[in-house]
């Protein structure tokens, strides 16, 4: 398993969230998770990508316990192991499209020339080998987007987690998303673990699993 999480709760003051969540991704596996708003969806996949820490239960991200590493160790495995996608791009606008890729590496003490190579390499195989040296101002939506996934892809992660990728883009730009996403799948063996409203992206999945009232049903 790519991904393992057994038993986990979370709470935020008297309000439980997740209720005792089970959950595994093997490799090369699409699953998405469904639900409605308010549902934990959100809460699990930041928790399961170490954005934050569950109250009580384990996680293993490629036989590593995240769940105990200390603050520091952690963001080091996120940096190296997992990669993230959001409806929101969170590209940093002074920077061209290569810069932002090449961020993760740059935290990862990648060398300047290796990892440019490498995220001109991504942007080209994602279609965006004319738009290396735009601003995300400059980009359409779908472009954004696809600069979000290759800093994504930089590091060689284990897994990607994506909170709801196509939820700020129109239809043929979902679409290409979505294509993309399963290519991704196909030609990198990557795991995904999407959260998404999207009937047809959660279809185009391996495995789909819904979140009602903070356990997976």
């Amino acid at each position: 398993m790519i991904v393992e999480a057994n038993n986990i709760h979370k709470s935020y003051g008297r309000l439980a969230i997740l209720k005792g969540v089970d959950f595994s991704v093997q490799k090369a596996e699409i699953v998405s998770i469904i639900g409605k708003s308010g549902a934990g969806k959100s809460t699990l996949l930041h928790i399961l990508g170490a954005l934050d820490r569950a109250d009580a239960g384990t996680i293993k991200i490629n036989n590593q316990v995240v769940s105990a590493l200390n603050a520091k160790k952690l963001a080091a495995f996120r940096n190296q192991h997992i990669g993230f996608v959001f409806q929101f791009h969170h590209l940093l606008p002074e920077f061209t499209a290569l810069e932002n890729v090449c961020i993760p590496g740059f935290i990862r003490q990648t060398p300047t020339e290796t990892i440019k190579k490498k995220a001109a390499s991504l942007l080209d195989y994602l279609g965006l080998a004319e738009r290396l040296h735009h601003k995300p101002t400059e980009l359409s939506g779908g472009e954004q987007q696809r600069v979000a996934v290759a800093r994504a892809l930089i590091n060689q992660p284990d897994v990607i987690f994506a909170d709801e990728p196509t939820g700020n883009l129109d239809t043929t730009s979902s679409q290409e998303m979505h294509r993309l996403i399963r290519q991704l799948r196909d030609d990198y063996g990557l795991a995904f673990v999407i959260v998404t409203h999207n009937k047809e992206l959660a279809e185009l999945s391996d495995r789909c699993v819904e979140m009602q009232d903070g356990r997976l049903i």
